[in-house]
């Protein structure tokens, strides 16, 4: 995953942002999510690793839905370069992931394969997560 088109190639290193997530941070798409509790970059792989472990997981069942996309790009100098030159080339994609923000949504699954699903793709992300459950959804 990464942007078709940007702007800027390199970016400024950005500090994690600080505070909680005031947007994207509600189940909308699906009725079940995996909301992030901590703040943290995570790289375009990691989102595709999450992804391909609950197409496993669910084969045909339920529709997964991500919430966060890599924009940032993080550049790297090659190894065993001298100091100075300037700045590397973009190396890979990140997404900047607040407290509360929803990474991961599943639609058309019981409760507890929901819980199966996330603790599976909790275990690829470098931040803590829990699961959520969207307002106004009947619990059976």
């Amino acid at each position: 995953m990464m942007p078709k088109r940007v702007k800027y190639r390199k970016w400024h290193r950005l500090r994690v942002q600080r505070g909680i997530a005031t947007r994207g941070n509600r189940v909308v798409f699906g009725d079940y999510g995996l909301m992030a509790i901590e703040a943290g970059r995570i790289s375009a792989q990691q989102i595709e690793a999450g992804r391909i472990t609950a197409a496993r997981f669910l084969g045909n069942l339920g529709r997964l839905f991500i919430r966060m996309f890599p924009h940032m790009p993080v550049t790297k100098k090659p190894q065993e370069t001298h100091m100075g030159g300037g700045k590397g080339d973009p190396a890979f994609y990140v997404a900047c992931v607040k407290p509360g923000t929803v990474m991961y949504e599943l639609g058309g699954l019981t409760e507890d394969l929901a819980k199966q699903c996330f603790n599976l793709i909790a275990h690829k992300m470098c931040v803590k997560s829990k699961f959520v459950i969207r307002e106004g959804l009947k619990r059976e």
